[in-house]
């Protein structure tokens, strides 16, 4: 690893570049952040100086979304709410799908985000 300076006054700065993430965090990379910052504040301070806690939480966001999607069809489809109840209660339909999201994300809360 090569490193390059820049004087300032008397003293020699290293040009330290932080690699930039491209992939956004959301909602649970940020739960998942806080979780960390608050609870196991060594593996977090070592992932942040690593450069590694962005990628980490990107990845962390990824699988939860990918998670959620699957657990609400899996869901939907045991229950058996679809498009036609939609079409006929529109209000038993919306209630249904609030209770079927709200455990599909206290799962992901259990398996990915509260959990090292």
């Amino acid at each position: 690893m090569e490193l390059t300076y820049t004087k300032n006054g008397d003293y020699f700065i290293p040009n330290l570049v932080i690699p930039e993430e491209k992939r956004p965090i959301g909602k649970y990379g940020n739960l998942r952040k806080k979780y960390l910052k608050e609870n196991h504040t060594g593996i977090y301070q070592g992932m942040l100086l690593s450069c590694k806690l962005w990628e980490h939480l990107a990845d962390v966001e990824e699988q939860a979304q990918q998670r959620l999607d699957i657990l609400i069809e899996q869901m939907k489809k045991v229950e058996g709410i679809t498009e036609e109840l939609k079409a006929m209660d529109q209000m038993k339909w919306v209630q249904e799908m609030n209770g079927i999201i709200h455990r599909a994300e206290e799962i992901i809360f259990q398996e990915l985000i509260y959990t090292l």
